[in-house]
């Protein structure tokens, strides 16, 4: 599951694109915007870059972003919704590059958005950013998942079970999953250069999550809103190293 040196780098590139995709995208999203129109900039914007979209094709997703609004926790499909003052989207997004994949994931606000999703949006930026601290050698998946699930749920939010973090690399979606709930001192064991997408969701209600009709598109059971923030992420020694930044 570790990574040689010069599978690293193209990581790092890869991120280095996505990482940028995700500014376009926050610039992008306001306001009178469709999805679509932000998927058809993404998939623009990777291929520029000499990288093809991950998740297009994966499994027959059809875009190169999920864009999930509201309470639509992730895989929302992008098409003629209109983003409105007071949404807020989640936007996942990853590239393939030379044979190897980053992933990395932001919720942004749209224009006009309450105090109430202003602090869900930002626990859930404070608890990717508490997991990745746990994200070193000697660690345990565990020390992640306790991080995330204990600063979310004292301040107040759910975290999605049924979807979790994961391993990535050669592949989109390796092992070890990360869930964003467990106990510290518990899974496997880290090494320096494993590499993982972790990636907290959390909801303003419970934890329940359903998928709509349309096979992909997951959305809160009780229907209140949700925010989801991802990076990849390389495990050191000392201090991890986020490449989706």
């Amino acid at each position: 599951m570790t990574k040689t040196r010069r599978e690293l780098e193209i990581m790092r590139r890869a991120g280095r694109i996505v990482a940028g995709l995700l500014k376009r995208m926050e610039e992008t999203a306001r306001p009178g915007v469709t999805t679509g129109e932000l998927d058809r900039v993404a998939e623009a914007f990777v291929r520029e870059k000499g990288a093809e979209p991950a998740f297009k094709g994966y499994r027959g997703y059809p875009a190169t972003i999920c864009a999930s609004v509201n309470e639509e926790v992730v895989h929302g499909i992008p098409g003629k919704r209109v983003l409105r003052e007071g949404d807020i989207i989640g936007i996942d997004v990853g590239v393939k590059l030379e044979g190897y994949f980053s992933d990395a994931a932001r919720t942004f606000a749209i224009d006009g958005v309450d105090e109430a999703d202003r602090r869900l949006i930002e626990t859930a930026r404070e608890a990717l950013k508490r997991g990745i601290g746990q994200a070193v050698a000697g660690n345990r998946i565990g020390d992640i998942s306790s991080a995330v699930q204990t600063y979310a749920e004292a301040q107040g939010f759910s975290v999605v079970r049924q979807y979790v973090g994961h391993g990535i690399g050669r592949d989109l979606h390796e092992e070890p999953q990360v869930p964003n709930f467990g106990k510290p001192n518990q899974g496997m064991v880290l090494e320096e250069g494993m590499t993982l997408a972790i990636e907290p969701m959390l909801t303003a209600g419970g934890h329940e999550v359903e998928t709509l009709s349309d096979g992909w598109t997951v959305v809160t059971k009780d229907r209140t809103r949700s925010s989801h923030f991802e990076n990849t992420v390389f495990v050191g020694k000392k201090k991890a190293e986020v490449v989706t930044e």
